[in-house]
């Protein structure tokens, strides 16, 4: 999951961000712990006890009917098709900024290679060749980005840790944004922490969990590997990875201040392609050889390790959720690893396609949001209300894409909306029809919602009429145990955000106090997991 998450495209958007708004712009990404810690407690052991192989599998058991065949086969290529594409061609543009600083190739060039080296490997390897690279690859990855951290503030322009934090400005280096701007403070914190993180789909950090979160969570042994694995992914990809990142950018800042200042040390580049979130690439430079080669090889492994896992991901859509269930049904096993590959190539060239369609890192950011704001709710409440049927995911789905693609559009074209009101835009126009097409169609078939309960067996009293009627008594799990858990994780996770950067601040105090949150909310922690993991079999 961490491999996964890290990619070319992720160092090069925290860079971005540091440069136009400060440290604090990465609210807009730091918020989405509430709701992977929300997955953690909530819904890792849902998933495991659905007994499904892929996640779309989920609406046959949960929905009822044409309904939900429809529902599945609609996701299986809203996703898989046009969502993963988005994603891969974000990535895709990392990689091209990034061989164009290094090694002077034109987008073009990037993408073909990085396209062939990548289609063969996820057609030949399946989730389990995908699952053990990305192990390797993540522990390259990160070694080089904290010897690109080491190298960066060891340049005389920054001057180490001391000279970066005195030469920047205090605004530039606060984890909260200035509240005296407020439509800043709006859009970078306020509407993250209080909307955001729980009405907008976006890879990752899924409200409910989904897509390649599933898939790992769906992989896993037991209920225990499914919370445990999805709570130590969240302590890492928000407590492990920011600080090197941030300290790069920071640094980046004092080495080239603004723009002209890339296209000036590096006067090969394509000016198309420059941009804030270039200037991380930009910082190679400054590594020794042995060190640039580790960098160029981790940021390849990052690269290929989420591209991989979109592909499969995208590839058991199509294939395993669209084309054998409603296509061809009595294939051979040996027809669909043909269809797999072939789907693979052509999900590849899709995104290489979309690629040259973006501009910056931070750009791709607010696309992807912007398509999945205002589906959150439904992921969240579909487990825990027996009323939300399948015609409520489509509405959603399908209004939530066309609007945020007319944001999109009417960009290009000239008509700027300001990001945090086209989300607010967009999360407020799906919430209303979804919620609206839920009241005036019909739920799911009692019998198909009676079992669902039974397998699943959800707390809370959103399935009270179902609960009734299945006859299994209530759920094995805790709602205030899981919103203590919630509580903890977040603290824990945070603290360790928060206090590293004290100390690397030169904030020794500030620093203590946070370790010594970390400490008492970890000992919480421990203590609580533990009797999360009970075999729902042996509840009485």
């Amino acid at each position: 999951m961490v491999a996964t998450t890290f990619s070319t495209d992720t160092p090069n958007l925290v860079t971005n961000m540091v440069r136009e708004k400060g440290v604090s712009d990465n609210w807009l990404w730091w918020s989405f712990l509430l709701t992977g810690m929300l997955t953690v407690f909530f819904y890792a052991r849902l998933w495991r006890r659905s007994g499904v192989l892929t996640d779309l599998e989920f609406y046959e058991l949960r929905y009822s009917g044409e309904a939900a065949s429809f529902v599945r086969g609609f996701r299986a290529v809203y996703l898989g098709l046009f969502f993963n594409c988005v994603i891969m061609a974000t990535v895709n543009l990392a990689a091209a900024k990034i061989g164009n600083i290094v090694l002077g190739w034109s987008m073009g060039r990037t993408l073909l290679l990085c396209a062939v080296v990548t289609i063969f490997f996820a057609s030949v390897s399946g989730l389990w060749g995908v699952l053990v690279t990305d192990s390797v690859q993540f522990s390259i990855t990160m070694t080089g980005t904290f010897a690109m951290a080491y190298f960066a503030v060891k340049q005389p322009q920054v001057g180490g840790l001391a000279g970066l934090v005195a030469r920047t400005d205090p605004k530039t280096l606060n984890l909260l944004p200035d509240f005296s701007d407020w439509p800043t403070a709006l859009s970078v914190l306020v509407i993250p922490i209080t909307i955001q993180w729980w009405s907008v789909w976006y890879p990752g950090a899924e409200p409910g969990g989904g897509s390649y979160i599933a898939q790992r969570m769906l992989a896993s042994k037991s209920e225990k590997d499914a919370l445990t694995g999805t709570l130590l992914f969240n302590a890492m990809h928000y407590a492990l990875r920011p600080w090197p990142w941030i300290i790069v950018a920071l640094s980046s800042i004092l080495i080239y201040p603004s723009l002209p200042d890339i296209q000036k040390a590096f006067p090969y580049l394509d000016p198309k392609l420059i941009g804030n979130d270039m200037a991380y690439p930009a910082m190679l430079q400054f590594l020794p050889a042995g060190f640039l080669g580790l960098m160029v090889a981790g940021m390849l492994a990052a690269y290929r390790s989420t591209i991989e896992t979109h592909l499969n991901w995208g590839t058991s859509y199509l294939v395993h959720d669209f084309y054998r269930r409603f296509l061809r049904p009595d294939a051979s096993e040996k027809h669909y690893v043909f269809m797999g590959r072939v789907v693979t190539a052509l999900l590849m060239v899709c995104a290489a396609l979309l690629t040259f369609a973006l501009d910056t890192a931070k750009e791709s950011f607010d696309l992807i949001l912007s398509v999945g704001a205002g589906t959150g709710l439904i992921y969240l409440l579909r487990w825990f209300w027996w009323r939300i049927n399948a015609w409520s995911e489509v509405a959603a789905m399908v209004s939530s894409f066309v609007v945020a693609v007319g944001f999109f559009v009417a960009g290009k074209a000239g008509i700027k909306v300001a990001s945090h009101v086209s989300l607010l835009v967009t999360v407020a126009t799906t919430t209303v029809v979804w919620v609206t097409v839920t009241y005036r169609t019909k739920p799911a078939h009692t019998d198909t919602l009676v079992r669902f309960y039974r397998l699943v067996r959800p707390a809370g009293p959103g399935w009270g009429p179902i609960r009734a009627q299945a006859g299994v008594g209530p759920s094995p799990d805790s709602l205030p145990q899981n919103l203590l858990g919630w509580m903890l994780g977040c603290l824990v996770v945070y603290s360790a955000l928060f206090g590293t950067g004290s100390f690397l601040y030169g904030k020794t105090g500030l620093g203590i106090t946070w370790l010594a949150v970390f400490v008492a909310t970890g000992a919480g922690l421990a203590y609580l997991v533990p009797r999360l993991w009970r075999d729902p079999a042996s509840a009485p």
